[in-house]
């Protein structure tokens, strides 16, 4: 209908400026003077507001299509018109604009709700250029990597070579991981990284996720299981090798005492008979205090939590350790900052687990001059409660320090292999982690985090 009512006004208007040229070449016939100019003023009147009607439009729908290019969507359009032609017309425009409106206004809750998202989850998240330009930070990336800002990937080589290294050559579809030293902390990054294109720019959107403390728990139920076959295989054959041994020896002790004599058997024959019963009684009762000792990975208690003050705790173990420390003329010393510093634990078993630090260290030390150990207490750069033991002994070996946590394994003569294995479980049970650092013949940190 606003079609034929705009054909109407155009047909209208052409035959009146034809009408009028058309009464302007009668008067110029005529005698009549001013008449002529008159008319023609009519016509030039005429045609400008053609002009002007039909531009009126054009210019509307300019303007429309503009606010589409540039996503203007807040305008509405009226073409004044003193009659009804255009109504048609300025309703399908405003109805377009607010189409346009709902998906924009719905593209931008989407985007927001993908966006609350990427802010808040736990999952470190790095879109970049495969140049190493970054496009986008989460702040999990944030909070893991210790900084404010990040434009270059290239910024992580003063955390990990490594880490840069991957993050640039990952492949899309491709899982990486990545261990990284960051002072006392231990990261084990889970990389995941996936690839698409903006306009012209291939970005790559990588994903990252510290995995140490699953790993730490597998590892260790890994070796529970391992312990438990062991000890009750081990248990089923020592014990009735110990029972039998044992009643061997009480048959033939009457006879080896000369309390009884048999003409069939010489004396020294039974003798023989009884040290070697004897030692194999004595080792079977070895082994299975062996294997009892080795039972305690499986068996340790659940943690009696309650809130301690970390001076308390790092007193009584300087109050414990001063004398045999003293001894071997060896300084300990203790500090905290702040002096406040609180943690949920269980006093006993962490004291135990510093104990235990503190005589590794003082093995460490011997025969070493000026030897000392220190005791921090402190909040790490990530805010967790801290607790190191330093000493100055010969150190742990760099293709050695990655296997003292694994139960069984020592450096010592006469260890057993499962005090750092204990001490790991004990912190893990309270959610935290211990991890060693070394300079042979210079320092040794162990660090307790919770």
């Amino acid at each position: 209908m606003v079609f034929k009512q705009f054909r109407f006004n155009i047909v209208l208007r052409v035959l009146l400026i034809t009408s009028t040229c058309l009464a302007l070449f009668i008067t110029l016939n005529s005698t009549f003077t001013f008449t002529p100019i008159l008319v023609a003023g009519l016509i030039i009147y005429q045609v400008w507001s053609l002009i002007r009607y039909v531009d009126r439009t054009n210019r509307e729908l300019a303007s429309f299509l503009e606010s589409i290019r540039y996503s203007e969507f807040t305008r509405s359009f009226k073409i004044s018109d003193n009659s009804s032609s255009f109504d048609e017309l300025n309703q399908a425009f405003n109805d377009v604009m607010k189409d346009f409106q709902q998906v924009r206004s719905e593209r931008e809750e989407h985007f927001h709700y993908l966006q609350n998202i990427v802010q808040n989850i736990d999952v470190s998240i790095l879109a970049y250029q495969r140049d190493g330009t970054v496009e986008m930070i989460n702040p999990a990336a944030k909070k893991l990597f210790q900084i404010n800002t990040l434009r270059d990937i290239n910024k992580l080589r003063s955390l990990s070579d490594e880490l840069a290294n991957t993050l640039l050559a990952i492949n899309p579809g491709e899982n990486k991981l990545v261990k990284v030293q960051d002072e006392e902390d231990i990261l084990q990054l889970a990389i995941y990284a996936t690839e698409f294109k903006v306009k012209d720019k291939v970005i790559l959107l990588s994903t990252i996720k510290n995995i140490q403390n699953v790993l730490e728990e597998q590892e260790t139920e890994a070796w529970q299981k391992l312990i438990r076959v062991l000890t009750h295989e081990i248990m089923n054959s020592i014990a009735p090798i110990s029972s039998l041994s044992s009643t061997v020896e009480s048959m033939v002790k009457p006879y080896a005492a000369g309390e009884k004599s048999t003409p069939e058997i010489e004396l020294e024959t039974v003798k023989e008979i009884q040290a070697a019963l004897q030692t194999i009684n004595k080792r079977s009762t070895g082994l299975m205090t062996f294997v009892e000792t080795y039972r305690s990975l499986t068996k340790i208690p659940v943690p009696n939590f309650a809130q301690v003050k970390m001076n308390d705790v790092m007193q009584n173990v300087h109050t414990l350790m001063k004398k045999e420390v003293q001894q071997k003329n060896i300084e300990l010393s203790t500090s905290i900052e702040p002096d406040t510093i609180e943690v949920q634990m269980d006093e006993q078993m962490i004291e135990q687990v510093i104990i235990n630090m503190v005589k590794n260290s003082l093995q460490a030390l011997t025969g070493c001059k000026e030897g000392m150990i220190q005791i921090r207490g402190f909040y790490n750069k990530r805010g967790r409660p801290t607790i190191q033991v330093i000493d100055n002994g010969q150190g742990i070996l760099s293709d050695v320090i990655d296997k003292i946590f694994i139960p069984f394994f020592t450096t010592k003569r006469s260890g057993s292999g499962i005090g750092l294995s204990l001490s790991r479980q004990i912190l893990r049970l309270h959610g935290g982690t211990i991890t060693a650092q070394s300079i042979p013949n210079k320092e040794t940190i162990f660090t307790m985090t919770f």
